[in-house]
């Protein structure tokens, strides 16, 4: 479904840091920002279900998701169906890995889907994020609503709002350019109001705290706070998330 949102102001304020331009959105953003030289994180190993008797037959145990501490377990909505698992290689890396794990109605069997490679943000990780500390913010966050410069992808389920504010502007973290990181776009509903279009300032707990963090086009090379991926990931993603199974993204270093 396509909404049209009003036109934002793209990115507006720039600072050079190092050699490398930065695009610092004026409305306290911390979206952008990969190599491409990037190595394949190896995939996480999925558990391995145990096995129980059910009526005097040895059925297996329901898969969990792997990688998850209980506090992240525990966030997970009941009725989400759908989680997208954000993996950094470590608390202060940029990559990461991404898998899409998805579960029938009434089962508890989570089931992965294909690994996808990622960027972060060029600092890692923090649970405690704030505007341009260069670091994605950890935790459990709902998926409720897409955009970006191109039109939606047939398929697409997520409100999409098509918008040539969807802009970046400058070059990212190690000076690759930005352009077309924008074309599709998933908000990560951190510090953002819900059912509003991605390009939506307004910011319920402050500017201070960030906001703008997304799922974005991989432009090869670390993020400013979003996750980015390759085009044809975004598309896949697009055209699999639907609100109906309410998809969060679980996001943050290896065995958060």
């Amino acid at each position: 479904m396509t909404r049209r949102g009003k036109a934002v102001s793209g990115l507006a304020l720039t600072t050079l840091v190092g050699t490398a331009l930065w695009a610092w959105p004026a409305s306290g953003d911390d979206h952008d920002g990969h190599r491409t030289d990037q190595a394949r994180p190896a995939p996480s190993a999925p558990d391995t279900p145990a096995h129980h008797v059910t009526g005097g037959t040895t059925a297996p145990a329901p898969r969990t998701i792997p990688g998850l501490s209980d506090a992240a377990r525990k966030q997970i909505p009941a009725e989400s169906r759908q989680v997208l698992v954000v993996t950094g290689q470590g608390p202060d890396a940029h990559d990461s890995s991404v898998v899409l794990y998805t579960r029938a109605e009434h089962s508890e069997d989570w089931r992965p889907g294909t690994h996808w490679a990622a960027h972060n943000a060029s600092r890692g990780w923090t649970k405690d994020h704030h505007y341009g500390d260069l670091r994605s913010p950890e935790g459990v966050f709902t998926l409720s609503d897409a955009g970006g410069k191109l039109a939606p992808p047939e398929g697409t389920k997520l409100p999409y709002d098509r918008n040539d504010s969807f802009v970046a502007h400058g070059t990212g973290v190690e000076g690759e350019p930005l352009g077309g990181a924008f074309d599709y776009v998933i908000a990560i509903d951190y510090n953002r109001v819900k059912g509003s279009s991605p390009l939506d300032q307004r910011r319920p707990q402050g500017a201070a705290k960030g906001g703008g963090v997304w799922l974005h086009v991989d432009h090869n090379g670390p993020t400013q706070g979003c996750i980015s991926l390759k085009p044809e990931v975004m598309q896949e993603l697009l055209r699999t998330l639907d609100p109906a199974q309410h998809p969060v993204v679980v996001m943050g270093p290896a065995g958060h």
